[in-house]
């Protein structure tokens, strides 16, 4: 199992990110796993998700346009254009003819000091793994595992008044 699903991002830097992109490019990069069983338009739909949940992209961002994708990851143009349908479905992009596809939506974020915090307590966590000899399929596995064991509420290591809810799949709250 890879976690090659990833956000990737141009710019992610507070003040780069908080400034825009002057030369008009999205700060999406999109990446394919193609070891996880996941179709490719799905991976790509979940990475714009959590961007947004990041907030790497914000209202008015334009995503990357279909022919750079497709070059980019040698897929084919109606895999981009599933994607970005499913995206204007779930009422977070609009297409633009002539112009690209912008966010139009957001999903329930963190703010960023919060996010910077656990991002780090996550670095060190997975600094301790790697250094007690578990490579990425261990990692992976054990965070899938505790995860779930948290969510499912049987952790006996949760914090107090820690939140366990478990989110839908693939939907988030969506403002305009």
């Amino acid at each position: 199992m890879s976690l090659d699903n990833s956000v990737s991002l141009l710019g992610v830097g507070t003040a780069q990110r908080e400034s825009g992109r002057p030369d008009g490019r999205s700060p999406l990069i999109f990446r394919l796993d193609p070891s996880s069983g996941v179709p490719s338009y799905a991976q790509l739909v979940q990475q714009v998700e959590h961007a947004l949940r990041l907030g790497y992209l914000r209202p008015e961002d334009q995503l990357p346009k279909v022919r750079e994708v497709v070059s980019q990851l040698a897929v084919n143009p109606n895999t981009v254009l599933k994607a970005y349908k499913e995206l204007e479905d779930k009422g977070l992009v609009v297409g633009r003819p002539g112009q690209g596809t912008f966010v139009v939506g957001t999903l329930e974020q963190v703010d960023l000091a919060t996010l910077r915090a656990v991002r780090r307590s996550l670095l060190s966590w997975l600094a301790r793994a790697s250094s007690a000899g578990l490579d990425e399929d261990g990692i992976v596995a054990l965070f899938t595992t505790a995860l779930r064991d948290f969510l499912d509420g049987g952790s006996e290591e949760r914090p107090e008044g820690a939140d366990r809810r478990r989110p839908a799949r693939g939907r988030g709250e969506v403002t305009a």
